[in-house]
């Protein structure tokens, strides 16, 4: 299969295993407490075929949405499979864990910035332009500190080397290469289609499209930030999108280097018992993808 024609397969790291997400199905992998692999499998809702899917902008607000809560479904299906709990996270509490978990990022990464920014413009007075580049620069800082300091918690570093599995995985599939931990573990744990990429890209474009409003009174500032998430999301994702597939230009290749490079302060080298349960959440992906008649 040419690579230019291969689906974007992507993924997400869970607690002590990977999701792996196709066009039509899902498949979350876990390594169970007594050491056996255990898999989910289900089909995905209509919406990543849908029209809206489709549409250049919109499509990475829809399915970035939807790809949330499935993101949020897996992590509570691996963590029930840690403690043997029967728990489900679906329906309203689902959407009430997802807004709360959205309200605190939206607050911590977007509103204190913007606070930041005006009070540089009122009290040190900052043109509107440097505040809004003040305001990215603290962004920017707290989103890599974050990951930073998340990153040095020892749970949260098993769930960054399944991240680096899953880049791995699918990085040899794309390759042509034989499934197996030996062979995937050389595989790069860069990948272009990477969430962590997409973050970067949308904070970097939020200093050019917030510099574009001028001076603004706080609560219109604040307000604009939180309006304006839908917006930079569809850019980031068509960003994200068109560099990943003209990897061939060597500009493209240059420009993205930061993206990659963020990417190791989430990704930890996978052993190769993560790389056996990145595989078997893979191939159950495509298994299941292969079973579906649309």
């Amino acid at each position: 299969m040419e690579k230019s024609r291969m689906p974007a397969y992507g993924g997400q790291a869970v607690i002590e295993g990977v999701m792996m997400r196709g066009r039509n199905a899902v498949a979350i992998a876990m390594r169970a407490p007594d050491q056996q692999i255990v898999v989910h499998s289900e089909a995905l809702g209509p919406i990543y075929r849908s029209v809206w899917a489709k549409i250049p902008f919109l499509r990475g607000v829809v399915t970035l949405w939807d790809a949330l809560s499935l993101g949020m479904r897996a992590l509570t299906i691996s963590a029930n499979t840690q403690t043997g709990e029967e728990e489900k996270l679906e329906g309203a509490s689902l959407y009430l864990t997802l807004g709360l978990s959205l309200t605190i990022a939206v607050g911590l990464f977007f509103l204190a910035p913007a606070l930041v920014g005006q009070l540089s413009e009122r009290y040190w007075h900052f043109s509107a332009w440097w505040g809004n580049l003040l305001e990215g620069v603290v962004r920017l800082l707290l989103l890599v500190g974050y990951i930073w300091a998340i990153g040095k918690l020892p749970d949260i570093a098993r769930v960054f080397a399944y991240h680096g599995a899953e880049h791995k995985t699918i990085n040899a599939f794309e390759a042509g290469a034989e499934l197996t931990p030996e062979i995937v573990a050389g595989y790069s744990l860069e990948h272009p289609r990477c969430g962590t990429s997409f973050l970067l890209t949308l904070v970097v474009m939020s200093v050019l499209l917030f510099s574009l409003f001028g001076p603004l009174p706080l609560y219109w500032r604040l307000i604009s930030r939180v309006v304006m998430i839908p917006v930079l999301a569809g850019l980031a994702y068509e960003y994200i999108r068109w560099t990943a597939n003209h990897l061939d230009w060597a500009w493209v290749r240059w420009i993205v280097k930061p993206n990659l490079a963020l990417q190791h302060l989430t990704t930890r080298e996978p052993g190769l018992d993560m790389l056996e349960v990145s595989i078997a959440a893979f191939q159950t992906m495509r298994e299941k993808e292969e079973s579906i008649v649309l």
